[in-house]
Parts: structure tokens; sequence; C-alpha cells
């Protein structure tokens, strides 16, 4: 019986170290992650910003589509901005991370306009869906404009 209440701990703690093991993410790795979210954001935003400004017909079809996309994508590259990433080169300004509150409050704005982007492509008014379009489009700019090197 002392064998296996043995056998149990020793599997529990080695599990427990495994997952303090996988939890601990190169910072290298959250940088080529957060960009692979955003790299994805503009692709899927990309014809939607199009269909906006006039320039590709609009089609309520590839709005909803892309619009659910950019709803799952929006969560994802904001864990790669740890603390940890802050001396990996990439074009993320200082400013991620010595004004986090107001990097977090543009996150928040950003999720807001995809929310109602999201709402918008459910309907049928194509004018909504390009205001909701050009709404998220203006997050995107913000928070590059303060948060984003400038090429």
């Amino acid at each position: 019986m002392k064998k296996i209440i043995t056998g149990s701990v020793l599997v529990a703690i080695g599990l427990s170290m495994t997952g303090i093991v996988q939890a601990q993410v190169k910072p290298e790795t959250l940088v080529k992650q957060r960009q692979a979210a955003m790299t994805l954001q503009a692709k899927y935003f990309g014809p939607l910003g199009g269909m906006a400004q006039g320039k590709v017909p609009y089609d309520a079809k590839i709005v909803a589509r892309n619009a659910g996309y950019l709803e799952a994508l929006n969560q994802m590259p904001w864990d790669g901005f740890a603390p940890g990433t802050r001396n990996v080169k990439s074009e993320a300004l200082p400013a991620v991370f010595t004004d986090a509150a107001k990097f977090k409050e543009a996150q928040d704005l950003f999720h807001a306009a995809v929310a109602k982007l999201v709402t918008a492509s459910k309907g049928s008014d194509a004018e909504s869906a390009k205001g909701a379009i050009k709404a998220v489009a203006k997050t995107c700019g913000d928070c590059h404009e303060n948060f984003r090197e400038k090429k």
C-alpha cells in the first residue's frame, strides 16, 4: 500500500512539474505567436476594409465569416505581450510595457469594435456593417499609432 501511495505522489509531482515547464514559454515564441495572430487578423480584415472603402464589392457572407474569424482572433495576441518579451526585437514600442493601462484600454476598444462588427454583420444593413468595419479600422490604427514602431 505504501508503494502505491508513494508512486501516486511521485506521479502527481511529475505531472505538476510538467505543467510548470510547459507554462514557461520562451519570450521569442510568445512574440512569434502574437505576430502570427496579428497577421491572421490583417488577412481577414483586409477584404472588409476594401468593402468599407468601396474598393471591393460588398459581400455580406464574407463580412459575416470574416467578422467571426476576427472575433476569435482578437483574443489571441495579447498574452504574447508578456513583460518577458520586452527585450525581444519586434515592432512593439516600449509604451506597450511602460503604459500597460493605456495598452489594455486600446485592446478593450478593439474587442468592443469587433463585437459591434459581429453584431452588424448579422444584419442586412450594409451601411451599418461598413460603419462597424471603419470603427475596427480606427481602433487598429490608434493602437498602431501609439504602440507600434513606424516603418
